[in-house]
């Protein structure tokens, strides 16, 4: 998915730049895995949750499903806010929204808003996708 904007220098000259956001479905140990790259701002949050939206309805009912941001280097609160929206669609339906997130700036920020008190993150597609221990 790739958006074009255009923005305008002091002189009154305009630059088009490309805004990436590639979303990619897949299965890792069961689970349902979106993998997104790029930027996740105001140009390219319409994508984010048209991708989102399609990916938490394909899911069981009740399911895990796992968005994958280590390929996002920029996520603004339209972004956080999108994510948050994804996540209670899953609850909704009795699932649950995972978020991988490698240690590092996007996670701090995950941290810092405290995204990570309302949805679960995991540091691994791996983690993500483990099976819980149960105790018995």
């Amino acid at each position: 998915m790739t958006a074009s904007t255009s923005i305008s220098s002091a002189t009154g000259r305009r630059y088009r730049l490309a805004v990436d956001l590639v979303a990619r479905a897949s299965t890792v140990g069961g689970r349902a895995v979106l993998n997104i790259s790029g930027e996740i701002d105001l140009a390219t949050v319409p994508r984010l949750h048209d991708a989102l939206t399609r990916f938490v309805a394909s899911a069981e009912p009740g399911a895990t499903v796992v968005v994958d941001l280590d390929g996002v280097y920029i996520c603004d609160d339209t972004g956080l806010g999108v994510l948050l929206g994804a996540a209670s669609r899953a609850r909704a339906t009795g699932g649950e929204l995972v978020v991988v997130c490698s240690p590092g700036s996007l996670r701090e920020r995950l941290a810092q808003t405290r995204f990570d008190r309302a949805v679960a993150v995991a540091p691994s597609v791996a983690r993500a996708v483990a099976p819980v221990p149960t105790g018995d």
